[in-house]
């Protein structure tokens, strides 16, 4: 397999150098529409090639479809360098007596077994009920886990702002991973500063706010029923800032339309060149992972063409302070008052 290279960043206190652009992988299990097993192989193998060096997954993408899919690549792909993120905790009833040290052991096992690794690189709790952010004898655990080789690092997967600074706060918690696009400023205010202060990763996830930044939406798309923008729409199944960073759709639509101008606006200022360069969607990547406190963005891929987009997005030049301009007008004009406040 011959790699490109990408940028590179270091993951937090995990010391590993990833790609600044990575590969989200929820979709690979399924929860997206269906892929099959050659396109989510293709995938993970386009990604590779483009130079992305760290994959995040979890053991519930499709009751661990995804994880025993990156398994069979990382078996065939040894040398490949990659770093796997994986999470844990949404396996049980989702309250704060679930999170064990016995069930860490079952659920990491099961982990290992799916990816075919006797140790994983990275565990994140995954956006546990906001009280386990808070309890010693949960980190005592993972701190277990780590002395005993079953995982290198460990980490958290957030919802709101305020879990993932106490999470921060911890002196073994190696990244957090939080919702960032141009729809969820949020995180700039606090997170982002105190996790650079702290040297703690940030995983930034839903970069493309579940498909809208790429401006390719109307108000009458539709999704399949296995979609969860069509079955969580209004939180149903988990957090509703999981779908569309829990954006009213329509709402959303028009606000990505701006988005989509101001994209439009800096390929008119750079010229010819720059028109098949810079799609709302890889503006969208880049404008996250031009954050110096950002580790790395997972935007997720159902084919090659949109793993090779993506990973195109850190090749982007900086966008500069007048897109940024727009991006803060458009979520003040039309996100802030619905989103700001509640994550």
């Amino acid at each position: 397999m011959q790699q490109r290279t990408l940028a590179q960043r270091t993951l937090g206190r995990t010391g590993r150098a990833v790609s600044v652009i990575g590969l989200g992988t929820w979709q690979l299990g399924g929860d997206w529409g269906s892929v099959n097993e050659s396109d989510a192989l293709d995938v993970l193998e386009a990604s590779a090639e483009a130079g992305v060096t760290f994959f995040d997954t979890a053991d519930v993408y499709g009751d661990g479809r995804s994880e025993s899919i990156i398994g069979r690549f990382m078996a065939a792909h040894p040398d490949s360098g990659i770093t796997v993120a994986t999470k844990m905790g949404r396996r049980v009833d989702q309250v704060p007596e679930n999170y064990t040290l016995a069930n860490f052991r079952r659920w990491i096992d099961r982990s290992r077994a799916n990816l075919r690794t006797d140790t994983l690189d990275l565990v994140q709790l995954h956006c546990p009920p906001t009280p386990v952010y808070s309890d010693d004898a949960v980190f005592d655990a993972l701190d277990t886990l780590v002395d005993e080789g079953a995982i290198a690092n460990y980490g958290v997967s957030v919802e709101r702002c305020d879990e993932a600074l106490t999470a921060i706060a911890r002196p073994h918690v190696a990244s957090v991973q939080i919702i960032l696009n141009a729809f969820r400023l949020k995180p700039l205010e606090q997170v982002l500063p105190a996790a650079q202060r702290a040297g703690v990763g940030i995983i930034a996830r839903v970069p493309l706010a579940s498909g809208l930044l790429t401006g390719r939406y109307t108000k009458d798309t539709t999704f399949a029923p296995q979609d969860h923008r069509s079955y969580n729409r209004h939180g149903e199944a988990f957090d509703v800032g999981e779908t569309f960073s829990g954006v009213d759709f329509a709402t959303g639509v028009e606000a990505a339309q701006r988005f989509a101008d101001a994209v439009a606006s800096v390929r008119e200022t750079r010229g010819v060149d720059c028109v098949d360069k810079l799609t709302p969607a890889k503006a969208a990547i880049a404008w996250v992972a031009q954050h110096p406190a950002v580790s790395a963005v997972i935007p997720g891929a159902r084919n090659v063409d949109q793993a090779r987009s993506n990973a195109a997005a850190g090749a982007v030049e900086p966008l500069g302070a007048d897109f940024d301009v727009a991006v803060r007008d458009i979520y003040d004009e039309y996100i802030r008052a619905s989103v700001h406040d509640r994550w």
